[in-house]
């Protein structure tokens, strides 16, 4: 494998708290494009005339694109809201994720939106911090969620059950690491 590809696979894999060959090179900048195939529960409320509140979470494995295709990187969970206007469609969505590593490392980020209920939300991704080898990670990038609907049963009053799934794709995910301590 060349150093050029050893290189890149290192980094994508820092990008999720992948754990893969070769150190960290902490205080260097790093940009990814990764994805997220999800799936998510929550309820739905009434919470105006016209205007509908998701509140639930989705989680889901984290691939990061590499030469030789997709590789995992870690397990995300993100609880978040999504207010709905139910005449428009559009929506606006805010979250809070934690991408866990196979060894416990842990990078946590706050995820913001906006769009069409049913097309997709765009908006940002930012790390807000991390554990282990990842304390101090900074960075983040655009972010696009997508959804489908699998499953709507009513559970009474203004409330309904969702089942969903979907996609979140960073198609330039920018990271960088904190030096260690010497």
């Amino acid at each position: 494998m060349s150093k050029r590809i050893l290189t890149a696979v290192t980094s994508l894999c820092l990008a999720f708290v992948a754990i893969c060959v070769g150190p960290a090179v902490a205080d260097e900048e790093e940009t990814v494009k990764a994805f997220s195939s999800w799936q998510g529960r929550g309820q739905i409320f009434e919470t105006g005339p016209n205007r509908m509140t998701f509140v639930g979470a989705f989680s889901g494995m984290i691939y990061i694109e590499t030469q030789k295709g997709p590789l995992d990187a870690g397990y995300m969970v993100c609880p978040a809201y999504v207010d709905v206007n139910v005449t428009d469609g559009t929506q606006e969505a805010k979250g809070r994720c934690t991408i866990s590593a196979k060894d416990g490392a842990r990078v946590y980020a706050d995820l913001s939106c906006k769009g069409v209920h049913m097309v997709g939300c765009e908006g940002e991704f930012k790390f807000t911090g991390g554990t282990d080898r990842f304390e101090g990670i900074t960075g983040g990038g655009p972010v696009t969620v997508r959804s489908a609907l699998q499953d709507l049963a009513a559970s009474g009053g203004n409330t309904v059950q969702e089942s969903a799934s979907g996609i979140i794709y960073w198609p330039k995910l920018t990271y960088k690491l904190k030096p260690a301590a010497q």
